[in-house]
């Protein structure tokens, strides 16, 4: 007989039904497909920017927010179904429609109010110039006479 090595993906004690319904016990939204998508991300940088990327393919620029407040980029946006197809008429469903939102804190200390964003062919890019690093200051100690 030979071992074979334990997966808990593969287990057929636990497997992703299990895990499926489990969320959806606690997370209603998820059970019901009403949460959404989360768009995936790119963060980069080169010598004076931080650079992020998401695929932001079939939604409006006009209905994404951008803001940055405290080192923490903000990305919120809404993608809305343009026809109606009942559910029983569907033989798979993969791709996510509604609101989005994602928080990423950035990896160095940014100007956020300098920050651009552009879209082109799908892809939103942010770009938020680093902040320069404050110089060391030394500090002459003065003597008081009496």
């Amino acid at each position: 007989m030979s071992l074979i090595k334990w997966n808990p993906f593969l287990n057929d004690g636990f497997g992703f039904d299990d895990a499926d319904k489990i969320m959806g016990e606690f997370l209603p939204a998820v059970r019901n497909n009403q949460a959404g998508f989360t768009p995936a991300l790119d963060i980069y940088e080169d010598n004076s920017n931080i650079i992020v990327e998401t695929q932001l393919a079939g939604i409006d620029p006009e209905k994404v927010s951008v803001s940055i407040e405290n080192n923490v980029l903000y990305i919120k946006g809404e993608s809305e179904r343009k026809s109606e197809v009942e559910e029983k008429n569907y033989y798979r469903k993969e791709i996510k429609r509604g609101s989005f939102y994602r928080s990423i804190s950035l990896p160095e200390k940014v100007r956020g109010d300098e920050a651009t964003a552009i879209t082109e062919d799908g892809i939103l890019k942010i770009s938020v110039p680093k902040a320069s690093e404050a110089a060391a200051k030394n500090i002459k100690i003065q003597i008081a006479k009496k």
